[in-house]
């Protein structure tokens, strides 16, 4: 029976698919291990699927799937087993283990447990409709094509693309009508025997991941301690970032986080910013090679928009049209130029890189002009409360760049962030009797948008400037404590970690993603900047509450899951639709576990202050093989929250 067309935009769901990834290069499939040519199932590379079924059977009939799992980011194992003997009882007596890796090859293992010889024939069914993930993910991928035989597989073509398979051994039998291969094996008791197939573009090599090379930028840091779960949070979390990451197609020495799978495999500029800058712990190459690409696109000039770093219009939930994500990453280029010299990037890199920063620091005073706000840049645009925060971190950060550079400019910027700052406490804080609020935005003709959202999270990410001192945010203290009591209210916290929008305000709906989600990025943000104000019951709360729902997630959190309410004996409720794995949620695990070390380094002037979380709120936690100037760094928080450098560059010197 033909099953009923999906309804266009419906993307399919990955919430329970088995992502495999080493871009570029996806291999995605259900828990059962078959691919069954539906939905997303497939071997896709640079965003085609170039296999979409691979049906095993073994004496005619499927083996019964009995585990699967990731044993990689990039790796799967499928475990499934069948009665092959007719007298065998209810026992298995073969097992056969399908081993599947984003490259572009999967490995068929037949496993006998039988007490005399075997004779197994095994078949695989293949197919393909060489799609694009565009075309899938709006319904609309096309049927199979007709195979040929092809050397010791199957190959299919189509006037945008070929593909083929290749076996070791060689089948017996190739029928090209029926895209089947056929083998037949003599088992002896206890024996092996594997098939492994290579799925490849024609003409394409073997896959050559940028984050499994031997110059990966992240460093392979781990953490242990007290709590379990951050050895395997740590390690799943780098793994996810590897395999994201891919290289610039016209400087292959430059390397960027794509966005997320399996929507999102390209450069999304906001996002591959704020992930580099969360993982500067693991070094600052990662932020160089982003920044460097990022740097190729700026605009050039004359022009009201010379010297943004373009973007995409983003979603801004009910409240608020899409915001553009090109304010954001213009924005985002001189703050983490910024804090990626206080981790250590090396001279030459900052020189570089420094012309950059100052256009887009440029850009910033010239579009405020004689005003006191940056608005959004299309005509009769808001004023937003996440962007204001994003320009005085900016301002700050690059105002001290500029200055250690010894550029001029640094005085205006800190001249306009201190207007900002008055105007900003008075303006963007709406009193009620609760306590009050920050204001999400402001419309063009003023009027005060008073919802909460996860987007005030960011009024409490500051930055870092030298000796280990944070910048100074756009709230006061009483401003900050009260932000501290919502963001830490069961109308924001879920249970799960930080929801896009309060559980009280209209359009609260829990699986949207901007109105009620929940989002790693902005409860990362809002754990750290709430632990750096002192406030550590808020954070640890949220803290908590990520980790919990990273265990059921495998470790590997999606971009964001549904804003449910934590209850007894619950679960967090996935998002149908969410990237998993995803760049900032990957990065925002491991910036979380660095948050409770509280590194501060100031790598020009050889020092490194710890600000660890004085509760220690997951016990005592060791992490090892971060870097600061490149070098290894290790530190130890005791179950007293008190801490300790165990590894560091020489000379590197604990400030005070």
């Amino acid at each position: 029976m033909t099953p009923p067309p999906r309804r266009s935009g419906e993307l399919p769901s990955t919430h329970a698919a088995l992502v495999c990834i080493a871009l570029p290069g996806l291999a995605i499939s259900t828990a059962q291990g078959q691919l069954n040519g539906e939905g997303l199932d497939g071997f896709y590379r640079a965003g085609r699927r170039v296999l979409s079924r691979c049906q095993v059977r073994v004496a005619g009939r499927e083996p019964l799937a009995v585990q699967a799992r990731m044993t990689a980011a990039d790796r799967a194992l499928f475990v499934g087993t069948l009665r092959v003997s007719p007298h065998s009882g209810p026992d298995p007596d073969v097992v056969v283990e399908r081993v599947r890796q984003a490259d572009g090859t999967e490995r068929i293992t037949l496993h006998s447990a039988a007490p005399r010889p075997l004779r197994v024939p095994l078949e695989v069914a293949l197919g393909t409709d060489l799609a694009d993930l565009s075309a899938i993910a709006s319904g609309t991928g096309g049927p199979e094509l007709p195979a040929s035989v092809h050397d010791s597989g199957l190959r299919w073509s189509c006037p945008t693309g070929t593909s083929s398979v290749s076996a070791d051994p060689p089948p017996a039998d190739a029928l090209a009508s029926a895209g089947l291969l056929r083998w037949e094996f003599e088992l002896p008791p206890g024996g092996s025997t594997s098939v492994e197939l290579r799925v490849r573009p024609d003409g394409a090599g073997p896959l050559r991941a940028a984050g499994y090379a031997a110059t990966s930028p992240l460093a392979a840091a781990s953490a242990s301690g007290d709590d379990p779960r951050i050895g395997r949070l740590m390690r799943t979390n780098i793994e996810d970032l590897r395999a994201l990451l891919l290289r610039d197609p016209t400087h292959p020495s430059d390397t960027y986080l794509a966005a997320g799978a399996p929507w999102r495999c390209g450069l999304a500029p906001a996002e591959a910013l704020a992930a580099a800058r969360m993982t500067l712990s693991l070094g600052t190459r990662l932020a160089a090679g982003t920044l460097r690409t990022l740097a190729r696109t700026q605009l050039p000039g004359p022009g009201v928009q010379s010297g943004m770093i373009p973007g995409p219009r983003r979603d801004a939930g009910p409240h608020l049209p899409p915001g553009c994500t090109g304010t954001e990453a213009t924005l985002l280029f001189p703050a983490l130029l910024a804090e990626a010299r206080r981790w250590g990037l090396p001279e030459r890199d900052t020189t570089e890189l420094l012309p950059a920063a100052e256009r887009c620091l440029t850009w910033l005073l010239n579009t405020v002009g004689d005003g006191t706000y940056l608005r959004d840049p299309h005509p009769g645009g808001p004023v937003r409360c996440e962007t204001q925060a994003h320009a005085h971190r900016a301002a700050l950060l690059g105002a001290d760049l500029l200055d250690a550079c010894g550029r001029p400019g640094g005085a205006g910027l800190r001249q306009w962030a201190r207007e900002l700052r008055t105007a900003f406490r008075e303006e963007f804080w709406f009193d009620d009797l609760g306590g009050g609020r920050p204001v999400a935005a402001r419309a063009p003709d003023g009027t005060p948008m008073a919802y909460l959202g996860s987007g005030t999270a960011h009024l409490l990410d500051t930055g870092l400037l030298g000796g280990g001192e944070l910048a100074v945010g756009l709230l006061d203290r009483v401003q900050t404590e009260q932000l501290a009591r919502l963001l830490g209210g069961p109308a924001m916290d879920s249970g799960w970690g930080l929801r896009a929008l309060g559980a009280k305000e209209a359009g609260y709906n829990p699986f949207g993603h901007r109105s009620g989600a929940v989002r790693i990025h902005d409860t990362a943000v809002a754990v750290a900047g709430l632990a750096a104000a002192g406030y550590e019951k808020e954070a640890n709360a949220l803290l908590r509450g990520v980790l919990a729902a990273a265990e059921t997630f495998g470790h590997r959190l999606p971009e964001m899951y549904a804003g449910v309410a934590r209850t007894e004996d619950s679960a967090p409720v996935p998002h149908p639709a969410a990237c998993r794995p995803a760049a900032t949620a990957a990065a925002a695990g491991v910036f979380l576990l660095s948050t409770l070390a509280g590194i501060r380094p100031d790598a020009p002037a050889g020092t490194v202050t710890l600000r660890p979380v004085r509760s220690a709120p997951l016990g005592e936690i060791v992490l090892t093989g971060l870097r600061i100037t490149g070098a290894p760094f290790s530190v130890r928080v005791s179950r007293l929250g008190l801490a300790m450098v165990e590894e560091a560059a020489d000379g590197l010197q604990l400030g005070v």
